[in-house]
């Protein structure tokens, strides 16, 4: 099969908000371009999108799931997406080697939160949109209403390019606004009817307001609509495409993908107004050796430039790398450079998807979207390249993990297939975060929410066998002085036969935050002699791993050892740490210890609206409050919190908001811990190690 004609492809991706029938919508699509026999349901877990079996449990997508079919000798490459916030690092990434998205909106509901950040990443990408309100034939259908609601959102550019016939039950048929024909559906097959005449002032109505947004993208056919003259279908559909691609005119149609009510007149919109990979213009990339932007025109006989937006973990194939090429043709069978690794690789079978099955292809050129397996050292986000002529993509901009969770094993000796699980993971996500805390000893999964990191824990079960329980992770608490405090560590063991003695003077003192540990030897006279100095400095430095408070590390201070004594018989380098341990325990304890914890710099990001409810809630966590600045439409908090107070805020924010709300988080110091919190972790700290 030779590559395809980019003029002859069309890349899009359905986005929406969770529940709006994405997946519903891509199965109807399919089915009506003829590419399946049998129409899935998400209820029944049947559909060729969604074909994980946690996406079938939960019923909703969680990872973007690559189709394609065949429309007008076209072909469309589908990629149906994740509407929960929590996977749209999918959605971003897709969004990424698209022209084109269909915004699916649910008729009842109307414009939700999820639609509003969609819309957001679409301009950010350039993508062209076309709009599918869905569910017509639910209660409460309101399309007029919704498309209000729409202008209201993301001004007056989205306009109705199809009405619908009846609502609710009633609900059976779509005028096109455009060719000004009817259709009736029966079984999800149209027949041209008459338009029916009682819609006829309601026609004129939206097919005017159509009329005057796509008319400004063509100077030729404003003037001779403001002449007053007939207007071919041809055309109101090249004023209709330019606006879409220019992105001043969202298209918007109505249907119920259940019923596969509208979804072949998306199907034509899909092929006239979105771009083709042709039209869509030169790509913006980077020269890797020079450093310098070049333009890539998307020509066969240009450099190969394909960029990998996908990365999926199949059990039997192993990994397999979804990518879209921008420049050049991509063959089976041929060498490629991956210009991020900087390491050759060797392309074997290309494929393309539809869903889980997969079909073997020779060649993929400039605008089309395909797989190939078992590369060794490419990841999301990477380009492949020819070594002759290195290309770099900018690299994907993708949400910061929110939400953190410690990991344990179920089973004891799993820690190693752990490890080896997550890494699989992360390699299909790279919004998941896997560390292990240095302080805490802890592994720290870090995910977009609490149901992210519950997905990626039934991952580990259900490809790798691995079963672990989560739980908060700690915080993790330092421990510093306040005072400079002395005191003596003596060590003396007699036994039967050779003892054990040790004897040091220790001062400590505290340094300024953020300057460690200071070891000083001012031992004169040989009272300690110069070999024993060094198993005192480590027995002060394993004492300072776990302080008495908290069992947090001991930081910001200097340690002084200053006279001592010692046997020329008993005296060892374990009986001087054993004396330097004690004699810390001792100094430590008179120098007004106290628990530092860290302090995060935060960014939320909300409405104008919610800023008084999220400052109150930052004053509540013991949060400082520094101000405010705007952020687009939005308003930004910048604050100091406790990184004690932030491990579960995100259900908290997208509460207060209604979903609107994002933040981010970075370390920028350690506090002392107040007084009356010290002792609830000191007392947590002691009730822990006595049930252990």
């Amino acid at each position: 099969m030779p590559a395809v004609d980019p003029a002859r492809i069309r890349n899009v991706a359905v986005i929406g908000h969770r529940g709006t029938g994405k997946t519903s919508l891509t199965e109807a699509l399919l089915y009506s371009a003829g590419e399946i026999n049998r129409k899935g349901t998400v209820e029944q877990g049947s559909t060729v999108a969604d074909y994980e079996e946690d996406e079938k449990k939960r019923q909703h997508s969680i990872s973007s799931s690559l189709c394609h079919l065949s429309w007008r000798e076209r072909k469309v490459n589908l990629i149906d997406t994740p509407g929960d916030p929590s996977f749209h690092a999918d959605t971003i990434a897709s969004l990424r080697v698209v022209e084109g998205a269909i915004m699916v909106v649910n008729a009842p509901s109307g414009v939700e939160v999820q639609h509003e950040r969609l819309w957001g990443y679409c301009e950010d990408n350039g993508v062209s949109r076309l709009i599918f309100v869905n569910m017509m034939d639910r209660e409460r259908a309101d399309f007029h209403g919704v498309v209000d609601q729409l202008q209201e959102s993301f001004g007056q550019g989205a306009v109705a390019a199809q009405l619908p016939i009846g609502a609710e039950n009633d609900f059976r048929g779509i005028v096109d606004l455009v060719s000004l024909k009817a259709y009736i559906y029966d079984g999800g097959k149209a027949s041209q009817e008459a338009v029916p005449d009682d819609m006829a002032g309601e026609i004129e109505e939206y097919r005017e307001r159509l009329m005057d947004a796509i008319a400004e993208n063509d100077d030729a056919v404003m003037e001779k609509y403001l002449e007053g003259e007939e207007l071919s279908n041809e055309e109101l559909m090249a004023a209709l495409k330019a606006g879409v691609a220019a992105g001043t005119v969202f298209p918007v149609g109505a249907g119920c993908a259940i019923r596969t009510i509208g979804a072949d007149l998306m199907l034509d919109l899909m092929i006239d107004a979105i771009p083709s990979p042709a039209r869509r213009g030169p790509v913006v990339a980077i020269d890797a050796d020079t450093e310098e932007e070049i333009e890539l025109a998307g020509k066969p006989d240009g450099p190969l430039a394909a960029f990998v937006f996908k990365t999926m973990a199949d059990p039997f194939s192993g990994r397999i790398n979804a990518f879209r090429v921008f420049s050049g043709v991509l063959k089976s069978d041929s060498n490629v450079y991956n210009s991020a690794s900087k390491t050759k690789e060797r392309i074997g079978q290309l494929l393309q998807f539809q869903g889980k099955e997969s079909q073997a292809i020779d060649a993929l050129g400039p605008g089309d979207i395909g797989a190939v397996a078992k590369l060794k050292a490419t990841d999301t986000g990477d380009t492949l390249c020819q070594d002759s002529q290195k290309i770099v993509f900018p690299p994907l901009k993708l949400p910061h993990p929110v939400m953190s969770f410690a990991v344990e094993p179920k089973s004891k000796g799993d820690e190693e297939k752990i490890g080896t699980s997550l890494k699989r993971l992360q390699e299909e996500d790279p919004t998941l975060v896997v560390k292990r805390d240095p302080q805490t000893n802890e592994l720290i999964i870090s995910g977009m929410s609490q149901v992210h990191v519950e997905v990626v824990v039934g991952r580990m079960k259900e490809r790798f066998g691995v079963e672990v329980d989560l739980k908060p992770p700690r915080v993790p608490y330092l421990e510093t002085i306040r005072k400079s405090a002395k005191a003596q560590g003596k060590y003396k063991k007699q036994t039967g036969g050779r003892g054990q003695y040790g004897d040091c003077w220790l001062e400590v003192t505290p340094l300024e935050h953020g300057a460690g540990f200071e070891f000083i030897d001012k031992v004169v006279g040989g009272a300690i002699p110069k070999g024993f100095i060094q198993a005192v400095e480590k027995g002060v430095i394993e004492f300072m791993k776990e302080g008495d408070l908290s069992g947090s590390p001991l930081v910001d201070m200097s340690v002084t050892v200053y006279d001592g004594s010692h046997h020329p018989v008993d005296s060892s380098e374990m009986a001087f740490k054993i004396a330097a341990s004690m004699g810390m325990r001792k100094a430590v304890a008179e120098a007004n210890p106290v628990i530092l914890e860290p302090i995060m710099s935060v960014q939320v990001t909300v409405p104008e609206e919610n800023v008084g409810d999220v400052i109150g809630d930052m004053n509540s966590r013991r949060g400082k409050v520094l101000g405010m600045e705007p952020k687009g439409k939005n308003s930004q908090v910048n604050a100091e919190v406790p990184l004690a107070e932030m491990l579960s805020y995100m259900p908290d924010l997208r509460s207060m908001t209604s979903g609107r709300g994002d933040y981010t988080m970075e370390f920028l110091r350690y506090d002392e811990v107040p007084a009356h919190l010290s002792r609830k972790i000191i007392e947590q700290v002691q009730a822990e190690k006595e049930e252990s």
